[in-house]
């Protein structure tokens, strides 16, 4: 399977999310890593810790969802998952990082481990966003308070974090509307990670080159994408043309997801994608497709001539 046409490698849920997908004890998460090849990616949250919190779980209450998936999961799952591939001598990814101190323990695994974070948790706080935006706001892991946050952006400053993921897993209206926790955890992100992003760079957050890195560079690194993520010769000319002096207000209406809806209805964004280019051909102008898809599967150098 890994070295079917656009596999990047393998992911691995040790916290139960969407879907069933869960591989809980280190028993497991050896055998994996033992017969995987490719990097292997983990949402890192301790199933038998989320067992016992989940009685915690106030009806119809979001706020309670950091309660129940707590910090203190995905720091001792990322432990776990650490020390694993350490013994084993195997690459790890580490998705979608909520915590500060998983940041500053990753710091010193950077042999083994690569780094995401999202801009949902570089940008929602708790509890204000869940009192807000009710189950727009519940994800797993969860948005976090604002010291966890700050933490993420340390890790973007000091380079810690490799990549930024979009996280993208939307759920209808309806859906979101259930009371919690029946309500399903996931939000849209494609279609806003640049204009949030770009803000943060007006803001003085993180440097245009860092975004760059973190959204380019930074994935061929840990992935190995052949000819992608970055400018030069031979390589695919895929660039997205911003511009940073656009202001525009993001809103449900202007979603291209079918859900519908965005956490960031409302978001003064300082900063806009005005052109999309796919190996050297403009497939998106001013918010509108103008050339049919041109998508290909993504080649990896790993499995070049495989």
């Amino acid at each position: 399977l890994e070295r079917l046409p656009g596999c990047c490698g393998i992911k691995v849920f040790m916290g139960a999310s969407t879907g069933s997908l869960l591989v809980q004890d280190g028993e497991g998460i050896e055998q994996v890593l033992r017969h995987v090849n490719r990097r292997a990616a983990f949402h890192s949250e301790d199933e038998y810790r989320l067992a016992e919190r989940r009685p915690l779980a106030r009806t119809g209450d979001w706020t309670s969802h950091e309660e129940v998936r707590d910090a203190a999961s995905a720091l001792e799952s990322t432990h776990r998952l650490v020390r694993i591939a350490k013994a084993l001598g195997k690459r790890i990814h580490v998705l979608h990082v909520t915590t500060a101190e998983e940041m500053t323990f990753l710091a010193h695994h950077k042999d083994v481990a690569t780094v995401e974070v999202t801009p949902q948790h570089l940008t929602l706080t708790a509890p204000e966003a869940y009192e807000r935006l009710k189950g727009y706001a519940q994800m797993n892991p969860p948005i976090r308070n604002a010291y966890h946050q700050a933490g993420l952006w340390h890790g973007i400053a000091a380079g810690i974090a490799d990549v930024l993921g979009s996280d993208h897993a939307p759920h209808t209206k309806e859906e979101k509307a259930r009371p919690y926790p029946a309500s399903p955890s996931g939000m849209p992100g494609v279609q806003t990670l640049v204009p949030v992003m770009l803000t943060h760079v007006a803001e003085g957050r993180l440097s245009l080159e860092r975004f760059v890195d973190l959204t380019s560079h930074g994935a061929n690194r840990v992935f190995g994408m052949a000819d992608k993520g970055r400018l030069a010769v031979g390589n695919d000319a895929d660039i997205t043309i911003v511009d940073l002096k656009a202001r525009r207000t993001i809103s449900h209406e202007d979603m291209a997801s079918r859900v519908g809806w965005t956490p960031f209805d409302g978001f003064e964004a300082k900063g806009w994608p005005v052109a999309t280019i796919i190996r050297g051909r403009v497939v998106m102008r001013d918010d509108e497709i103008v050339a049919p898809s041109l998508g290909e599967p993504v080649r990896f150098s790993e499995t070049l001539g495989g």
